[in-house]
């Protein structure tokens, strides 16, 4: 994985499993009442929960797989698996199976730790975010290559931060039907990312498939 057009496709796949227009309807019911400023603070608190949660998770990854005494190949195969899940839940507009659905909003004491959870873990970065995470990572020896891995997290990030902070306009614009369709779209990509890293589970695992 050193080509720059691998990153690119880490960085759509991240991005799609993400979803932040999935994220819109969600969010703005939690903030429902919010002023402008709590809403952001919550914003904030997603974006940065999301960046630093799957930046330990890129680093700590391939010691997290030695002590669970799990192959590369088998953690392929488990998230796509959960991959494939989410993309069928996005393909028929229905609740994700490996997402909880968030509560009411809390007391206003605890507006900001919204963003935190349900907002950023699990609805954002979920096991299928972290499980793709850890493979990107495994995909190459190149002494560059978690840097690159770690600026994409961050772009994916940043643009997380501006869809959730437009998310009012984005949402007005758009409106249900079209939320829908960006996320069966979406659900469309998932799917094929998730069969591609199955395969490549299968291959490593049975070194026959390959030929």
């Amino acid at each position: 994985m050193e080509h720059w057009t691998e990153y690119s496709r880490f960085f759509i796949a991240l991005l799609v499993i993400l979803d932040p227009f999935m994220a819109i309807p969600i969010y703005l019911q939690l903030t429902s009442g919010f002023g402008r400023r709590d809403r952001l603070r919550v914003v904030n608190v997603a974006s940065l929960t999301v960046l630093a949660l799957l930046s330990l998770v890129a680093l700590s990854g391939e010691t997290l797989l030695r002590w669970m005494g799990t192959s590369l190949g088998s953690f392929r195969v488990g998230g796509g698996i959960v991959l494939l899940l989410m993309a069928l839940a996005m393909l028929k507009s229905e609740p994700d199976p490996v997402r909880s659905s968030p509560d009411l909003p809390p007391s206003p004491g605890q507006r900001a730790s919204l963003g935190a959870v349900p907002l950023a873990v699990p609805l954002l970065a979920g096991p299928g975010a972290m499980s793709t995470v850890i493979i990107g990572m495994q995909r190459s020896s190149a002494p560059w290559h978690p840097l690159l891995i770690l600026a994409c997290i961050l772009l994916v990030s940043v643009l997380l931060w501006t869809v959730l902070r437009l998310a009012a306009p984005i949402g007005r614009a758009l409106g249900e039907t079209g939320l829908s369709i960006v996320n069966r779209l979406f659900g469309l990509i998932l799917a094929a990312i998730a069969v591609e890293v199955m395969a490549n589970g299968l291959r490593q695992l049975f070194p026959v498939l390959g030929g």
